[in-house]
């Protein structure tokens, strides 16, 4: 992506800059979801015959809030040589997986670049993504309404978006000539139990990170990404069409079923009471998890929970145990490789003492549930 802010000369050499194309196609691709949920089943049928020899086999889900580790742990996933996964190029014709992968496998290779967020991340388009989320949105039009519940359990059902999601997951296994698929999707901490109902095998990753050092890192994304959006609308544009809510001018918090709660998030927010409201949206996201981790016996088996505290101080070790969850084998060498590049954020931090004060006052009852 990339836009016009301060320090930057001109929106072409901007972080936030859109080109043109990508902006128009996610225009038609975001108006139009039925012509492209056709379309998606068109691909299908095209490739049926291929994908009967293709089992969903044990997917694996890295979900948690923005800022938690989440990008890493789904790269060293996706770095598995038996995992597909969706990818920076998918953007914005993820509906035809099969199609599109065969119409870009000729790219040339592209230098690495730093992804928007500043954190040291380098990208190309052949990098893993979160934009599975789209599909979601296709299929549930109102999954990110704030004021209404956002949770889908177990006793939901929607037979359309089951049998087309099940696809388009063989279809993408069948481009990469993978056998198991990778996911970073944030928003699916309101969906664990239906996607254990989908796939009783699914394998789920859940990190959590301490609530200070977390908040700190949100406050500075949003602020960040909020400059970024009002000097580029495209990318903002961008941000609602492939699903992302987590920071910057159109922010919204996942309603896990306390409306009441969420609007006491957002009316912090909205009077400027930033820290406050991260503290209470971090606290209802965890405490939530911790009551469904307690209370689910099939969720509970299918997670593991990774502190972004262990990625840091021991790298190695998490990224086995990691491996070893996914039922991933051989992947020794890729968790040395990995561990030898992870280093710990050293993020200059703004918080005030009155910031602390407050984001320990509101989540000292859900840290203390994680061991914080």
């Amino acid at each position: 992506m990339a836009i016009e802010v301060p320090g930057t000369a001109t929106t072409e050499t901007s972080p936030f800059a859109v080109p043109f194309w990508p902006h128009f196609l996610g225009g038609l691709v975001h108006r139009h979801p039925l012509f492209w949920r056709w379309l998606g089943r068109l691909e299908t049928n095209s490739v049926q015959q291929r994908l009967r020899e293709i089992p969903v086999s044990m997917p694996i889900y890295v979900c948690g809030l923005a800022r938690s580790g989440s990008t890493l742990l789904h790269d060293v996933v996706a770095s598995h040589s038996s995992v597909a996964t969706h990818r920076i190029k998918d953007y914005p014709l993820v509906f035809t997986p099969y199609w599109w992968r065969r119409a870009t496998a000729n790219l040339p290779p592209a230098v690495p670049r730093e992804r928007v967020h500043r954190d040291g991340v380098l990208i190309t388009p052949a990098s893993p993504d979160a934009l599975e989320e789209m599909i979601w949105m296709a299929f549930f039009p109102r999954c990110h309404q704030p004021a209404e519940c956002n949770v889908l359990g177990r006793g939901d059902a929607h037979p359309a978006f089951d049998s087309f999601y099940e696809a388009h997951l063989r279809k993408l296994l069948l481009a990469e000539g993978k056998t198991r698929y990778a996911a970073k999707a944030n928003y699916h901490v309101a969906r664990l139990a239906y996607l254990v109902r989908l796939f009783p095998d699914t394998k789920l990753i859940i990190p959590v990170r301490e609530p200070v050092d977390h908040i700190a890192s949100l406050v500075r994304q949003h602020e960040w990404f909020s400059r970024g959006e009002r000097s580029c609308p495209r990318s903002l544009a961008l941000m609602k069409r492939s699903g992302h809510f987590e920071f910057g001018l159109d922010r919204r918090p996942i309603n896990l079923g306390d409306c009441k709660r969420v609007r006491q998030i957002g009316d912090a927010w909205a009077s400027g009471e930033e820290t406050r409201g991260l503290a209470m949206y971090w606290s209802m996201i965890y405490g939530y998890l911790a009551g469904l981790l307690a209370s689910d016996e099939q969720v509970r088996s299918a997670a593991l929970v990774v502190r972004f505290e262990a990625i840091c101080n021991s790298p190695l070790d998490t990224f086995d145990r990691l491996f070893e969850h996914c039922h991933l084998s051989d992947a020794e060498s890729i968790s040395r490789r990995r561990a030898a590049g992870v280093r710990k954020p050293v993020y200059p931090s703004r918080l005030s003492s009155g910031d602390l004060a407050v984001i320990r006052q509101e989540t000292a009852a859900t840290a203390s549930q994680w061991g914080y």
